[in-house]
C-alpha cells in the first residue's frame, strides 16, 4: 500500500471509528480487526481510551488482540502510563487476553492505581497474567487493599484473591488481624467467599463488620 492509499485508508477508519453511530464504530472495529492490519495499531489504541460504547470497546479489544502481539504489547505497556483511567484500564483488559508473559513487570504495579477502575482491571489482569511461582507475592500486595473502596471494588478485590487459590490464603489471613476494622472485615468477607463462593459478598462482609455469625 503506498502512501497515498495508506493516508485515505487511516481517514476512513478515523472517521468511522469518531462517527457519532456506535453501530458504524463497531463494524470499523470489526473490519480492522478482520483485516489484522498493524499499521491500524495506533488509532485503534488512542480511541480505547476515549470510546464510550462497552461493545465497541470491547471490539477494539478483540482487534488489537488479532495484531503482532510485538508491535501491540509495547504499545500497549506505553498505554498504562496514559493520564486518562480509561486508557490505562482498556491497556490493561486487553494485555491480560493477549496473555502475553512478558507483561507482568508493566501490569504487576498497577494494582496500586489510584483510580477505582483501573486497579480493578489491574487485579483481573494480574491475576491472569501472574507467573507460576510468583502467586503468593501478588496475593501480598493486593492484600494491601484491603478494605479499599465501595462493596463493589471490595467484591472485585475478593474474587481476584480467591481465583489465586491457596497462594493468597497467607495473605488473606494475615490481614484478619489488622488494626483497621474495614480491612479485617474485608478480610474476612473474602474467607467466607473462598469457602462458599455462592455466599452473597454484601451479606459476609456485612456479618464480618458487625462481627456476626450467620
Amino acid at each position: 500500500m503506498n502512501t497515498t492509499t495508506r493516508r485515505e485508508s487511516d481517514t476512513r477508519l478515523t472517521q468511522a471509528l469518531t462517527c457519532h453511530d456506535p453501530s458504524v464504530r463497531l463494524r470499523a472495529a470489526l473490519a480492522a480487526g478482520t483485516s489484522g492490519d498493524a499499521e491500524t495499531l495506533e488509532l485503534l489504541v488512542e480511541r480505547c481510551g476515549i470510546e464510550s460504547d462497552f461493545f465497541v470497546r470491547d471490539m477494539l479489544t478483540w482487534a488489537l488482540c488479532r495484531m503482532p502481539a510485538d508491535r501491540t504489547v509495547p504499545r500497549l505497556l506505553v498505554e498504562l502510563g496514559s493520564d486518562l483511567p480509561q486508557a490505562r484500564s482498556q491497556a490493561l483488559h486487553t494485555l491480560s487476553k493477549i496473555g502475553d508473559p512478558r507483561t507482568w513487570p508493566g501490569v504487576s504495579p498497577m494494582v496500586h492505581d489510584t483510580d477505582d477502575e483501573v486497579v480493578r482491571a489491574a487485579w483481573r489482569a494480574a491475576v491472569a497474567l501472574v507467573p507460576t511461582g510468583s502467586e503468593s507475592d501478588l496475593a501480598v500486595s493486593m492484600a494491601d487493599e484491603f478494605g479499599r473502596g465501595d462493596e463493589d471494588l471490595q467484591r472485585s478485590l475478593s474474587r481476584a484473591l480467591v481465583a489465586l487459590g491457596e497462594a493468597s490464603v497467607a495473605a488473606t489471613t494475615a490481614a484478619l488481624t489488622s488494626d483497621h476494622p474495614q480491612v479485617r472485615a474485608h478480610a474476612e468477607a473474602t474467607q467466607r467467599l473462598r469457602e462458599d463462593p455462592d455466599s452473597g459478598f454484601a451479606v459476609s462482609l456485612f456479618l464480618a463488620a458487625t462481627g456476626r455469625s450467620e
